[in-house]
This record gives structure tokens, sequence and C-alpha cells, in this order.
């Protein structure tokens, strides 16, 4: 529990670093689009960010497999997710895409592990 809560806390850190370099330092540098992709990244870590501190917390109250599986994949998406899009956008290789689902699918298992813990919760 203490590593989500360790790992949301940077991740949020990073996503309020991230979102400022992209306004500031990556305004002038990239095309509207890779812009919108480097925002895309930047508000899914920023969700899942919220996600693990609340993961974090709620297991602190009701220790699971199913809130251990969900930190793990919304740590491990932020990771894939958010970090092909800044790959994609600061490199312009579009292939990096490819790899982007990946971080979506990790995401979506977090989210159902949430709520499997939610359907379990005492």
């Amino acid at each position: 529990m203490r590593a989500f809560l360790i790992i949301g806390a940077v991740y949020g850190l990073l996503g309020v670093a991230f979102g400022a370099f992209g306004a500031h330092a990556l305004r002038a540098r990239l095309s509207p689009d890779l812009l919108a992709i480097w925002h895309t990244g930047v508000e899914y870590q920023f969700y899942h960010a919220a996600a693990l501190l609340l993961v974090g917390l709620w297991l602190r109250a009701q220790p699971g497999i199913a809130l251990q599986i969900a930190g793990v994949c919304f740590a491990l998406g932020v990771l894939v997710f958010s970090g092909s899009l800044y790959a994609l956008a600061l490199s312009g290789v579009r292939d990096l895409g490819a790899v982007t689902p990946i971080g979506g699918v990790l995401f979506l298992a977090g989210w159902l592990a949430v709520l499997v813990a939610a359907l379990r919760a005492r």
C-alpha cells in the first residue's frame, strides 16, 4: 500500500511538471497534433496517479489481492500508456502509438480489479 501511495505521489508530481513542460517548452516546438498527444499522456497520468493514491488508502483499510492488482495495473499502465505518448510526441515516430493500447488494457484491468474489490467490500 505504501508503494502505491509513493508511486501515485510521484506520478502526480511528474504530471504537473510534464503538463507545465508541454504548455511552456513544447508549445513552440511541437505541432498541435503532437502537443495534443502529449496532453493526453499527462491527463491519463493524473487520473491514474489519483487512482493509485485511492487504492493505497483503500488497501490500508481493507487489504486484498484485487486492490493490489489494481495498483500494479495502474502503475504499469501509466508507464506504458503515458510513456508511449510522451515518446511519440517528442520523437514524432508514429509507430510508438502501437504500444499505447497495451497501457490502455492495463488501465481497464485495473478498473476491473477495483470493481471486483468494491463488490467484495465488507
